[in-house]
């Protein structure tokens, strides 16, 4: 039986390689520490909850109009502009299946063959095989470590052709924690106008960011990044909402009229009840997000302190998100063998940075409880000293 060379193309998950090995380990009766997770560790918060359960309980559960409820679209463009200073209309906004749908919408909508889009490695994993599956070329810029992990506007121009019609943004950045200033994503902003390059700014953590750090939405800084701009956010990350499958975006008319057809015709509306927990998410009560914010700082500060005192390997202090990017090169094994060894002689969960394009390095998540990260960091150090 044959598949099609669209599918065939597509790389398995690494990710969720490593949690299936864990959770068999896990079941077996071994005590696996976990530092994969990429999801928040905490309960979605009450009020939001309630708010899905009435729902249910009124019988609201039929379809809604494919781009989503028109009162959760009028309270994101109210998120939108008093959150990132953009005037997105109702109209302009698509509520989808979660923040990994809107980014493939918005490649299928603007991407096709022969078309190149520009993605700064390490990057997420879906972004390569979505732009393959939308049948164009993902052109990897690999960023360093000593330039915190991110694309300079230089090293954009410099991967450019005439083919390029997109570049990925990620910030705050999974999985280097990197979040990029005004005037770094100001550089890119003109180097992506010169050509009329659309930007595809995945802003998905932008509630988790520390330190001085500031979020800068990039379709914010002038009309043309604007014009130029797919804004892509959704409730997993900030509001501990991964299983409800809620994301969403901003995007010029044209793109979100295009985006609305191509939905309807793949899945349809998202879930309607769980439309009416996100319109209490961003109606209600914020404290939970402040609570989690703190809690995953605090975990952050305890994390790189540890791992920088670690020999022989390094890391850059994260400024958003809930991961840390080890840099492990000079150990001298590939991401993906110092993974399986970690695991299968220490108990320890983590992702190969191969999985993310960059081979030396791997990414462990603090998304877990504090009793798990110094437990599971007092075994990666005793592994470590082992190589």
């Amino acid at each position: 039986m044959e598949i099609s060379t669209r599918a065939a193309q597509l790389t398995p998950s690494l990710t969720l390689s490593i949690d299936s090995k864990a959770k068999a380990m896990k079941a077996e009766g071994i005590d696996i520490c976990g530092f994969g997770a990429g999801e928040p560790d905490f309960d979605t918060p009450e009020h939001i909850k309630q708010a899905a359960i009435a729902a249910l309980e009124a019988g609201f559960t039929k379809y809604t109009p494919s781009s989503g409820l028109p009162e959760l679209r009028e309270a994101i463009s109210k998120k939108f502009e008093t959150d990132n200073g953009l005037e997105y209309r109702p109209s302009q906004i698509i509520v989808s299946n979660g923040a990994k749908h809107s980014c493939y919408n918005a490649i299928l909508a603007t991407c096709e063959a022969g078309d190149e889009v520009i993605i700064p490695s390490p990057y997420w994993v879906s972004y390569p095989d979505m732009v393959r599956l939308a049948g164009a070329e993902p052109v990897i810029v690999q960023t360093s470590e000593r330039h915190g992990w991110k694309m300079s506007a230089a090293e954009f121009e410099n991967a450019m052709t005439p083919r390029t019609k997109m570049v990925i943004m990620n910030s705050p950045n999974n999985p280097s924690g990197a979040v990029y200033t005004r005037e770094e994503l100001e550089k890119i902003v003109e180097v992506a106008a010169e050509e009329d390059i659309y930007i595809l700014s995945d802003e998905i953590y932008e509630k988790l960011i520390y330190d001085d750090a500031k979020h800068v939405s990039i379709a914010s800084l002038s009309k043309q990044a604007y014009d130029l701009t797919i804004t892509v956010n959704g409730f997993s990350k900030s509001y501990a909402m991964t299983g409800w499958r809620l994301g969403y975006m901003g995007a010029p008319e044209a793109i979100a009229k295009a985006v609305d057809s191509i939905q309807s015709h793949s899945t349809s509306n998202p879930c309607s009840f769980a439309q009416k927990g996100a319109i209490a998410a961003l109606k209600g009560d914020q404290q939970p997000l402040s609570d989690m914010h703190d809690e995953f700082d605090m975990r952050r500060n305890y994390m790189f302190d540890r791992i920088s005192k670690i020999a022989n390997i390094t890391a850059v202090k994260p400024n958003g998100a809930f991961y840390i990017l080890v840099n492990i090169s000079q150990l001298g094994l590939t991401s993906q063998n110092f993974a399986d060894r970690l695991l299968s002689k220490a108990s320890v969960a983590v992702i190969p940075g191969i999985a993310f394009g960059d081979d030396r390095t791997i990414r462990l998540s603090y998304a877990t409880s504090i009793d798990v990260i110094k437990k599971g960091l007092d075994r990666f150090q005793d592994f470590c000293r082992t190589l």
